[in-house]
């Protein structure tokens, strides 16, 4: 008797960007980063957990150095929308108090979770603070949010894949896909 295992990717209705696609957008933010950062010393803040596979490839993609450190937010759980409270889960390491700042995230939806982060951040009194998403959903921007590096604009449907969740699950498929509506309960 043969035993069929399902994949992770069995879970996906259709794949949005595949994993060359992805890797190409991550090249081109990288070189422009590193053609605006040029000459300036900076910090790539990443927001995890969903953003640790964009950050590690863009970090290693830019041609000029720079630092990194993390923060995590709640506002999830194991929902497919915010619950509109954020929590501050972890802060940074180092002062960011006089540095360029670059936050990396992985997807803006309603925009709550980055416009609280990005206070936290203009009361520390960074030199520069700017943006750079992988994925936007302008859809659903409840806050506005001016964004200066953009992987993609998605429309509003469930996406996992490349370090985006549903439940812990799909982090590391390589590929950004949409989740069928049958494994987290749409419709």
């Amino acid at each position: 008797m043969s035993l069929i295992q399902r994949t992770e990717e069995d879970d996906l209705a259709y794949v949005m960007f595949s994993a060359e696609q992805v890797r190409a957008r991550v090249e081109e933010l990288a070189a422009q980063i590193s053609s605006d950062y040029a000459g300036r010393e900076f910090t790539m803040l990443g927001v995890l957990r969903g953003a640790f596979i964009f950050i590690g490839d863009i970090m290693r993609a830019v041609s000029i150095p720079c630092s990194v450190d993390f923060m995590a937010f709640e506002s999830y759980g194991a929902s497919t929308k915010t619950s509109g409270i954020v929590r501050l889960t972890k802060d940074l390491e180092e002062s960011v108090t006089g540095r360029h700042l670059l936050v990396v995230e992985d997807i803006i939806d309603s925009g709550r979770t980055l416009n609280y982060m990005l206070q936290l951040m203009e009361a520390r009194k960074p030199a520069s603070l700017n943006i750079c998403t992988l994925l936007e959903k302008p859809s659903r921007r409840e806050v506005e949010i001016a964004v200066k590096y953009c992987g993609f604009s998605v429309p509003d449907e469930f996406v996992v894949g490349y370090g985006l969740d549903y439940d812990q699950r799909y982090r590391g498929l390589p590929c950004i896909g949409v989740l069928k509506p049958e494994i987290y309960g749409g419709t």
